[in-house]
């Protein structure tokens, strides 16, 4: 499951987390789940930060299908909402709240965020707690 800390940092070659973010990717086997919640605001920062051609290649690596969009669900809005209740002193904003109750229902335990405070605070229901990558 990937955050929209991590869209950025690939996109962003002056990121701290850039090179490790790159090296990640490029060695996972996996599929690299995106959050459809994560998108708009991974695509305002880009176009606002590094420009619209920026943008425009993170759209592209949607359609090349080297990012895999999952779309939230009505329980993940319910599921979300309550986590945003139950971790409002960390400020869990609907974005965060959205990847965690994705990964719970899909049974996720890697999460690929440059956010370790506010992951690491965060104790969902399937697992003891969230493996932070890279």
């Amino acid at each position: 499951m990937v955050d929209m800390g991590i869209l950025y940092a690939l996109a962003d070659r002056k990121d701290e987390w850039h090179g490790p973010s790159v090296l990640f990717v490029s060695e996972s086997t996996g599929r690299l789940l995106v959050p459809s919640s994560v998108i708009p605001e991974a695509c305002y920062l880009i176009n606002r930060f590094l420009g619209q051609d920026a943008e425009i290649a993170l759209v592209k690596a949607f359609i090349n299908r080297e990012l895999t969009i999952e779309h939230f669900t009505a329980p993940d809005l319910v599921r979300g909402a309550d986590l945003m209740k139950k971790y409002k002193d960390s400020n869990i904003g609907w974005v965060d709240a959205s990847i965690i109750a994705i990964a719970e229902r899909l049974k996720i335990t890697r999460i690929l965020t440059t956010d370790r405070r506010r992951f690491g605070a965060i104790r969902p229901q399937h697992c003891k707690e969230l493996e932070l990558l890279p």
